[in-house]
């Protein structure tokens, strides 16, 4: 299924997000046809699209339906909210670490391995380390064998403190700043931050945008598929895709006659 979702009413904190409407497919044709049905006057009020999560994952298919939404809402913007972009770079550092890890011991890491011990540490904003975690930290990235979980620990949390910085401004820039930097010039030892710096730059413009347009969130997105795996389980799968439909608007929609109250 292809799930459309209105994120409105989270975006102007008017109400809760809430499910618009399921196609059947998951496709740039399915999301193309979805969206060409729809009324002129509404597809022209999209201001903002936001992606699912999966786009990172797969990225031919963030790219259809990205393209869908380009071919038939051309002034809206595509964002990425930063939860997303977070969690991207704390994939490379998760994998850094194991990468080194294996490099070092031959094996995955066990409890009193220093890296595997940080491994929770290493997440965590600098600006709410505790002493214990500092000197933790200190510990690790005094090895020399550890340079490049360090070097990699860095840019996550430049990218972090972006997304921390109340001055929107000020943060759309440090974003532009870590973008570049780990686009050129990197060591072809930091394999991590090589393969992250080129995923970051095709969806620079994707990322970016949010600091333009505060708010803007796939968090509602991701508690409302939650509530249909959950209706999933609940009634030991569907066979018939309208019945799934309906009962998933019931579930997190609703049946309106409007597409958004506001209509």
């Amino acid at each position: 299924m292809t799930v459309i979702i209105d994120l409105t009413p989270a975006r102007e904190k008017t109400g809760p997000a809430r499910l618009l409407d399921m196609a059947e497919g998951r496709s740039k044709a399915v999301f193309k046809q979805w969206l060409a049905a729809r009324p002129e006057e509404w597809s022209k009020a999209i201001e903002v699209v936001a992606m699912v999560p999966h786009a990172w994952e797969v990225p031919p298919g963030f790219t259809g339906f990205k393209t869908a939404a380009a071919e038939e809402l051309p002034d809206a913007v595509p964002v990425m909210d930063p939860f997303h972009v977070v969690r991207l770079a704390g994939d490379a550092l998760d994998q850094c670490r194991r990468r080194v890890q294996q490099d070092l011991f031959g094996r995955r890491g066990m409890k009193n391995d220093p890296l595997y011990k940080a491994r929770g540490t290493l997440h965590t904003g600098a600006d709410l380390l505790t002493d214990r975690q500092r000197i933790r930290l200190d510990a690790v990235f005094g090895c020399e064998e550890h340079v490049k979980v360090e070097a990699t620990w860095g840019i996550y949390q430049r990218i972090v403190a972006a997304y921390r910085e109340p001055d929107k401004k000020k943060a759309k820039e440090m974003m532009q700043a870590v973008i570049t930097a780990i686009t050129t010039g990197v060591p072809a030892a930091l394999v991590e931050i090589r393969k992250l710096g080129r995923t970051m730059t095709q969806r620079a413009a994707d990322i970016v945008a949010f600091f333009d347009r505060p708010g803007t969130s796939n968090g509602p997105t991701e508690a409302i598929n939650g509530r249909l795996e959950h209706l999933r389980g609940s009634a030991l799968g569907f066979q018939n895709p309208t019945h799934y439909i309906a009962r998933s608007l019931l579930e997190a929609g609703g049946f309106r006659p409007a597409l958004h109250p506001q209509s």
